[in-house]
């Protein structure tokens, strides 16, 4: 119970400081567990269709959270087709849950994964930019090569005479809209 509990700690600490393109990534992030653990409840050698139902309820959640917030009015054109998508993907989820067969599951599943690595890469690529227009911006590179996984630039050792300064800790940068926690 102490590990559920520090879980739901972090889970909710992470929620309340994360930004709104992280939250986006979040709600995709339930809603392919959601459907991963639908599917499996599904597909057991035993079928549990409660655990399956309640899965695919909360996938349906996720849906129509996106869809509520979902800004048609900024998004035209390709707002329409996110919405369109969104109803359909959910339309599929009430049939999976009506007919208690995993196929419809996996196909939102993987529309859902689709569309969390689509906006990865778009934000990637806008941090990308921010940084091309700012490369003095020392803090944001240090962030960029963790994400991308890249060892930083190794420092000379100081000489015993020279005179050691701890380096500063990084702060959160901000990069556009979002911020990197650093």
């Amino acid at each position: 119970m102490v590990n559920s509990s520090a879980q739901f700690k972090y889970q909710a600490t992470r929620i309340s400081t994360a930004t709104k393109e992280q939250l986006l990534l979040i709600t995709y992030d339930i809603g392919i567990k959601a459907c991963h653990a639908a599917v499996n409840a599904m597909s057991a050698k035993e079928p549990d269709y409660e655990v399956a139902s309640r899965e695919v309820i909360r996938a349906q959640e996720v849906i129509r959270e996106l869809m509520v917030t979902l800004n048609r009015d900024k998004a035209g054109d390709m707002g329409d087709k996110l919405m369109q998508l969104y109803e359909y993907m959910y339309q599929l989820l009430v049939d999976a849950n009506m007919k208690k067969e995993p196929d419809n599951v996996k196909v939102v599943r993987g529309m859902l994964e689709e569309l969390k690595q689509t906006w990865e890469n778009a934000l990637m690529q806008l941090l990308k930019d921010y940084q091309a227009s700012h490369p003095d911006d020392k803090d944001l590179q240090t962030a960029m090569n963790e994400i991308e996984g890249k060892k930083p630039a190794t420092t000379p050792t100081p000489t015993p005479t020279a005179q050691y300064t701890a380096p500063t800790p990084a702060k959160n940068v901000k990069a556009g809209r979002f911020t990197l926690a650093g």
